[in-house]
């Protein structure tokens, strides 16, 4: 089965994933790189708007501005390094499982559910676990 999302369902599924999961992927040996410039723009952007600057908050914005983050691989010789962008995120969200996709919707995900959503992003497919 195929799912087709909009950009913002996409968008908000993948900050859910990274709220529930982000901190997961440092146990494959992927560490979150980005700009601390960007990343103090995006913050101050959201301060201004009145909304709030969760960490995952600001690297969404983070992404609406433009910017990138990359996932650095610590332990295989960079192999498994990504970078992903907002149009990343609406091109790869979507090729995560469907069940998966389904339990993030309907709100029955968990860490588990956000991992696979996050490597469906980074790597097309699930690499770990």
């Amino acid at each position: 089965m195929k799912i087709q999302l909009t950009k913002e369902e996409s968008e908000k599924i993948f900050f859910d994933a990274m709220c529930n999961g982000l901190s997961y992927l440092s146990g494959y040996g992927i560490q979150l790189v980005y700009s601390k410039e960007a990343y103090q723009l995006s913050k101050k952007t959201l301060s201004h708007q009145n909304k709030g600057t969760c960490f995952e908050e600001v690297l969404m914005e983070m992404l609406c501005q433009g910017s990138e983050i990359t996932f650095v691989d610590l332990e295989c010789d960079g192999e498994y390094t990504r970078t992903v962008t907002l149009n990343d995120v609406h091109e790869r969200v979507q090729l995560a499982p469907a069940s998966r996709l389904i339990e993030m919707v309907d709100g029955e995900d968990d860490a588990d559910t956000a991992d696979i959503i996050l490597q469906s992003v980074l790597y097309g497919e699930v690499i770990f676990g």
